[in-house]
């Protein structure tokens, strides 16, 4: 009598559980473009220098035209929370004003978590791509000055053309015309987590 074959069903991937103060939980890396991304305009198009700050006030920048430059209002406190957390902070934008996108970071005041002196938006950032070109570019350029893997890295960008950096192993998140708040980050966050096998669990 024959011998019946037993087929054994393929083993179904499952989800590693971790909690959110795991490291695991998070990608080593997030980038961020910056127009309609971190702020509501082109600074290329919208912007006419010289830009200032009046005294010491928090998150606006005005330009000569009387034009109004600051981040979205949640930005600031997310940007925070990826410094608490040790998470490598990137932009990469393809402005054709980089050298005034700079300056923008380097004027805007952010409030410390900390309390004490203000935090100047650039010190937030521990790698920038600001000029033209792909995006590919800017992504091959951090990882090879960073030499972090790019499936540990989370991109968000309102731009659909972007989406070529998934070809890299990025994972991007879009960001849609409101801008990016807590609840596209924490969907940003999702993806990346759902990508990588990866479920966090409440203690």
């Amino acid at each position: 009598m024959p011998r019946k074959r037993v087929i054994t069903p393929e083993p179904v991937r499952g989800y590693k559980e971790v909690t959110e103060n795991d490291s695991e939980a998070w990608p080593l890396l997030v980038a961020f473009d910056l127009d309609y991304t971190l702020w509501d305009l082109w600074i290329d198009t919208h912007i006419t220098p010289p830009i200032k700050r009046n005294g010491d006030v928090l998150n606006k920048l005005v330009d000569r035209r009387g034009q109004n430059l600051s981040f979205y209002r949640e930005v600031p406190s997310i940007l925070a929370e990826l410094k608490r957390r040790r998470i490598h902070i990137a932009a990469a934008s393809r402005t054709s004003a980089p050298e005034l996108a700079r300056e923008a970071l380097g004027m805007l005041l952010l409030p410390s978590e900390e309390g004490g002196d203000h935090i100047r938006a650039i010190t937030y950032f521990n790698t920038m791509e600001i000029y033209p070109g792909s995006k590919l570019r800017h992504f091959k350029e951090i990882h090879r000055k960073t030499g972090i893997p790019y499936d540990q890295m989370l991109f968000f960008d309102d731009e659909h053309r972007n989406f070529e950096v998934e070809s890299l192993g990025v994972t991007m998140q879009l960001v849609p015309p409101s801008g990016t708040d807590r609840k596209l980050y924490n969907e940003g966050l999702a993806k990346w987590r759902k990508r990588k096998g990866i479920k966090v669990v409440h203690e």
